[in-house]
């Protein structure tokens, strides 16, 4: 586990190094720089988790699915749309679940390919996961002791860009679908013939409690495993009841609340135009945005309790790693580590280049959070850099946003849990995933990084 390695190597290497019983108050000390992240993230989390149990988002849900119909350029597009909307929880798992039980039946009936919706799903959800609440902001924020929305608001046009960007590809995948299937309709005889030629006699992959558990490497809101990813292809029961969106379009929410939709559409966008805003602290907004979820969408105490919980595991793996991440943190900034890295690295990185650090971190960022976890890279790489990058004046804000680009491409890693979940789901091989994905997810990313610098959310 993240949690478990981030703890014991620092402490055990600190000690070696000589650290003796002052790692203590050197971890002490980064615990206190992290709080505040922490907090933001405990209740982030709950208040998006709450929104959609109590189907704030479901209109737009029912919408997109309304407007694709039968037209794949649509239904792509949708897909992605679709995987934004979900993503902005920062969590994997959920937004991978959703999209799948919403479109995959959609694909399967239309002959469409199902490594298109894995492609854009995964991509979407990499640039959303770069919301303050998201996996790598967290991790960016927790490594270089900054606020997470000090990150996330200069960036905003570079993720808008990488959402356009992706939107884009999703247009023309959609188009390379259409011209392959010709004019379908969905007449009986087409839905028996694509039923036989794709999935026998299944249609809709079971959305097993396992699978929403599942640690998710970025998933946003949950570290990077290579655990377990929930449910095999195999072992999915393929019922309809199973499924979070019935055949109908209907959405399964036994907590929703749709009288009280315009109430919470209220508060989510006050929480939202407060957190850009700035006047108040993040942690602040959000403790009061929860606050108001569950006294206005729950009145009782055992309703408010079991929202609690039905969110915990999601909490609880992002606050603690990033508790845990402090201890790597101070260790290696009480301890010196850092700074003999960066010195070393000052010394052998030609002036010339030494303002273009940012730059150099975000096309780092690209392939290493790729093949690496999002933990090592941003507890193990970025504080290095960052260093660095602080002898030719480069401040660890602008790091931090560029090291964020990475984000589409790595939501695509075999090492992140949530993907392999997506890509079981849907029935994909993961060698057919990636030879659609990698180069198109790549470009989002620099994209961002182009639009990021552009705007002066990190220099040039």
């Amino acid at each position: 586990m993240p949690v478990a390695a981030l703890i014991l190597v620092p402490i055990i290497f600190g000690l070696i190094a000589g650290g003796g019983l002052s790692l203590s108050d050197d971890i002490a000390k980064s615990i206190e720089d992290a709080a505040p992240t922490a907090a933001l993230l405990f209740f982030a989390i709950t208040f998006f988790g709450v929104m959609i149990d109590v189907g704030l988002f479901d209109p737009l849900i029912r919408g997109i699915l309304r407007v694709v119909h039968n037209d794949p350029v649509k239904v792509v597009v949708g897909t992605a749309l679709l995987s934004a909307i979900v993503s902005l929880d920062g969590d994997g798992s959920t937004t991978f679940i959703i999209v799948t039980s919403a479109f995959l039946p959609v694909y399967l009936r239309l002959g469409m390919s199902p490594v298109v919706l894995t492609c854009v799903t995964s991509t979407a959800n990499g640039v959303l996961n770069t919301v303050p609440w998201g996996g790598s902001t967290a991790r960016a924020a927790a490594a270089l002791k900054v606020s997470p929305i000090e990150i996330f608001v200069p960036m905003i046009p570079a993720i808008a860009a990488g959402l356009v960007a992706t939107l884009f590809f999703a247009y023309f995948l959609g188009r390379s679908e259409r011209r392959r299937l010709g004019a379908v309709e969905l007449r009986d005889g087409v839905l028996r013939r694509n039923r036989e030629t794709n999935m026998g006699t299944n249609d809709v992959p079971a959305l097993a409690t396992a699978a929403v558990t599942a640690s998710s490497g970025s998933g946003g809101s949950r570290p990077d495993a290579s655990a377990d990813p929930g449910p095999s292809p195999s072992d999915a029961a393929d019922t309809d009841e199973q499924s979070l969106i019935a055949s109908d379009g209907h959405i399964r929410r036994p907590h929703a609340r749709p009288k009280l939709r315009w109430v919470n559409l209220i508060l989510t966008l006050s929480v939202m135009t407060l957190l850009v805003a700035g006047a108040v602290e993040p942690a602040v907004v959000f403790f009061i945005g929860v606050s108001c979820a569950l006294i206005l969408n729950f009145r009782q105490v055992a309703e408010q309790r079991a929202q609690l919980e039905a969110h915990a595991s999601s909490v609880v793996n992002v606050v603690g790693m990033v508790f845990a991440a402090t201890v790597l943190t101070g260790v290696l900034s009480g301890s010196g580590m850092v700074k003999a890295m960066a010195e070393w690295l000052v010394g052998i990185i030609p002036e010339s280049l030494g303002g273009h650090f940012p730059v150099i971190a975000g096309l780092l960022s690209i392939p290493m959070t790729f093949f690496t976890s999002n933990d090592a890279f941003y507890f193990g790489m970025l504080p290095v850099l960052n260093e660095t990058a602080s002898h030719f004046g480069i401040t660890s804000l602008e790091m931090a946003r560029a090291s964020l680009v990475g984000q589409p491409l790595h939501q695509s890693s075999p090492i992140v849990a949530s993907f392999l979940l997506l890509v079981g789901l849907a029935k994909v091989d993961l060698g057919d995933h990636h030879r659609k994905t990698i180069w198109r997810a790549a470009v989002v990313g620099l994209i961002m990084l182009g639009v990021g610098s552009l705007t002066l959310a990190f220099p040039v």
